[in-house]
């Protein structure tokens, strides 16, 4: 055989027999790969605190640092002007984009976990770059090559832990990724703080150069697990398949519980190959938007459904509060140490974000997003009331920090790891890959946009928005809530080919009461022995060996 050597799967009809028990190895597994979104958080969040800096301030503008008894007009003015703070912010989002594009690609070239590896040595060289910069062209050029590697990341860490994740607990695993993202924003907020009074090159170099760390950390660990075991599927390497998901459930090979998945998984992918047959790498890409716009388990529909959830994710407002919250509270001219709010935010996104372990497993992913849409939207609005109505009452302040920290717990507990579970379970495996990878170049288009408009936003020298700005966040949040309602489906508690079975069968506003009732190996053919048809077998490995 040109993948391997197995042709007897065993395989079974029983929908709760086919994935081995939740073992601590697994858990431990997916949750270290969770680490990645350390850098990309940090890499996220560092820059918030940079652009305040005094001696980053100076260094980009040419303009003198104010002395402690400066007018206010003077403090405000020693600031970096709106297009270099939207270009140094926006360009990271740049390159995220096109590696995430890329990463598609690569991941069922060389792999899940090489391709996270690829990713990783991208963004030390952007790192690199910009811990060497003296100035705007070479901070730029390495914020754009970092965004490469973090688009790597981002796109397959959501598509590995996905796909290596037992189903039971394939939320709270994802959720995690979203966790250590909320954990790198605390820690660069944390080093912000500790450089923002040095007034030399340190001031930001230090919190720069602290990135390579999490990527070394991250692909060293990588050498050391497991392929995941439906890209061998997926390139017809049934053995290795095998191999990878007895390592990964803690069982032999020759367990039931381990031929049972197995057999569901090549059972589900011959399916799926038998309704949108490969071709050629353009005819693969094309794939992804075959399907008639009104049946879900179409593959347009999809593809729809994954990029704009990272769409509506973004819309939500929340990296205006991560990415710019520093230079927008100094504006205010209310608050004394803005630097201490912003980590005051970072810590309530980091202490929330638990939650959703327990919440996105015991109530689901469209319950989530629903009641998370629902509270943002209450809390912005509120924002924006207060502070065009009252904004130099000290209560009134007090008060929108407050709402805005009840926001960022709805964001945390709901939409911030709620957007990345669903993309990583919707889509088939013949293009999950690219599906993935095109969600996540989504939500980093959106993020990208949103970094370059919104100085212009709120910049005094442009649209001077300042707290009316979150009546725009609010609408958009209400724009959400109506989207999860119609279009969001429930996966939870099913595996991935349960998760097609679903979305043929059924649509979202009901997909919480759909229950599996077969297995695809079961629909595919078994033979009297118990085992999966070997035409199926030999099928999957054949096409595998010239994808």
């Amino acid at each position: 055989m040109p993948g391997g050597a197995i042709t007897d799967v065993a395989a079974t009809t029983d929908v709760e027999r086919i994935e081995a028990p939740v073992t601590w190895k697994a858990y431990l597994m997916c949750a270290f790969a969770a680490f990645g979104g350390i850098f990309f958080g940090y890499d996220s969040g560092y820059i918030n605190g940079v652009q305040s800096m005094p001696y980053f301030v100076r260094q980009q503008t040419g303009i003198p640092i104010p002395p402690a008894d400066a007018s206010d007009d003077v403090k405000k003015a020693f600031a970096l002007p709106s297009w270099r703070s939207s270009l140094i912010t926006s360009i990271l989002s740049c390159g995220t984009f096109f590696g995430a594009l890329i990463a598609g690609d690569l991941a069922d070239f060389i792999g899940r976990r090489m391709t996270i590896i690829a990713g990783c040595g991208v963004f030390i060289i952007g790192v690199i770059l910009q811990t060497a910069s003296a100035g705007l062209g070479l901070l730029v050029a390495g914020r754009l090559i970092a965004g490469f590697g973090v688009g790597f990341v981002s796109a397959i860490l959501i598509l590995y832990m996905s796909e290596c994740s037992p189903k039971k607990v394939r939320g709270a695993i994802v959720s995690g990724y979203q966790f250590c993202i909320t954990v790198g924003l605390l820690l660069a907020s944390c080093v912000d703080y500790g450089t923002q009074d040095r007034l030399d090159t340190g001031s930001y170099r230090i919190p720069i150069a602290v990135q390579m760390l999490w990527a070394i950390i991250l692909a060293a660990g990588l050498f050391f697990l497991p392929e995941s075991p439906r890209y061998f599927v997926k390139r017809g390497k049934i053995d290795r398949a095998g191999a990878v998901l007895a390592r990964l459930r803690g069982q032999p090979l020759e367990s039931d519980y381990v031929q049972h998945e197995l057999a569901e998984i090549v059972a589900n992918h011959e399916y799926e190959l038998q309704v949108v047959p490969q071709g050629s790498y353009f005819s693969s890409w094309a794939n992804c938007f075959k399907g008639s716009l009104f049946k879900p388990s179409s593959n347009v529909r999809r593809t729809i459904l994954g990029t704009s959830l990272q769409m509506m994710q973004q819309w939500t407002g929340i990296n205006f509060i991560f990415y710019f919250s520093t230079p927008f509270l100094q504006r205010l001219g209310t608050i004394d140490n803005v630097f201490l709010i912003s980590l005051i935010f970072t810590l309530v996104n980091v202490c929330s974000t638990p939650l959703s372990f327990y919440a996105i497993e015991k109530y689901g992913r469209r319950t989530l997003l629903l009641w998370g849409a629902l509270g943002m939207l209450v809390c912005e609005f509120l924002v924006a009331i207060m502070g065009t109505a009252a904004l130099s009452n000290d209560s009134v302040v007090r008060a929108m920090i407050a709402f805005i920290c009840f926001y960022i717990f709805f964001f945390a507990t709901t939409w911030g790891p709620g957007a990345w579970v669903v993309i990583g379970e919707i889509f088939p495996l013949p293009i999950r890959s690219r599906g993935v990878g095109l969600s996540t170049a989504s939500n980093w288009l959106w993020n990208c946009i949103i970094t370059v408009i919104t100085p212009y936003m709120v910049g005094e020298d442009k649209g001077n928005l300042g707290p009316k700005v979150f009546f725009i966040w609010g609408s958009l949040c209400s724009a959400a809530l109506v989207y999860a309602y119609f279009l969001v489906p429930e996966t939870k508690g099913l595996s991935l080919e349960q998760v097609d079975k679903m979305l043929e069968e059924t649509n979202a506003r009901n997909s919480s009461k759909w229950v599996p009732h077969t297995t695809f190996a079961a629909e595919m053919g078994l033979t009297e022995k118990g085992t999966l048809a070997k035409e199926i077998v030999e099928d999957v490995e054949r096409k595998g060996s010239v994808v």
